[in-house]
């Protein structure tokens, strides 16, 4: 063979085949999205029965929680809570406020708001904003916990109690709400004899 005919030969063994150019490329591993996450996290919340476990998984969705997806949410949510810390609650309630008006399905802005009205007595306020949250994510342990909470201090023991319920069927290794729960059972058998 000439040196001319083995050039051509290494030419031609280059050449991709038909078979080669079909080939598809491997698809990137797909990551989870936040809803599968939180999903995930409440199963193995609902599943945990030791009260330690149960706590880090619960952290775990609060974190999921806390971040909106928006820089400038998150940014106002930092303040908010600053201004709370430093008990200014006017100013945090109108950061608050433009966490809404801005992320109106962001649960955390209306579940920390609902928070800042229990703290300042608005009771009815509050309720509201849980049952704003509650909407947005029927989950939400710490909503339902506010929820029983203003419940209890407005004599609704029965409500009370099924707030709780519902709390425990989210987190049930949370030992203070299956107290509460057991206190309130009590409470109210006492009042039916």
């Amino acid at each position: 063979m000439s040196p001319l005919g083995a050039v051509q030969a290494a030419d031609t063994a280059q050449v991709p085949t038909a078979e080669m150019s079909t080939a598809k490329p491997a698809e990137p591993e797909k990551l989870p999205t936040r809803a599968e996450k939180l999903d995930t996290l409440f199963a193995a919340l609902k599943r945990e029965r030791d009260a330690e476990k149960a706590r880090g998984i619960a952290e775990q969705i609060r974190l999921e929680w806390q971040d909106s997806g928006s820089a400038t949410v998150n940014l106002l949510m930092q303040w908010a809570a600053k201004a709370v810390a430093d008990s200014k609650q006017p100013s945090a309630l109108d950061l608050y406020d433009q966490v809404i008006a801005l992320a109106p399905d962001y649960v955390e802005g209306w579940n920390q708001r609902a928070t800042l009205h229990y703290q300042m007595s608005n009771y009815r306020k509050s309720m509201s904003d849980i049952n704003r949250v509650l909407a947005l994510e029927p989950r939400h342990f710490g909503a339902l916990a506010g929820m029983a909470a203003i419940l209890t201090a407005s004599g609704k023991d029965e409500l009370a109690l099924r707030a709780w319920e519902q709390f425990l069927a989210v987190y049930p290794a949370e030992r203070k709400a299956q107290e509460q729960v057991g206190e309130l059972e009590e409470k109210l058998a006492g009042n039916r004899t």
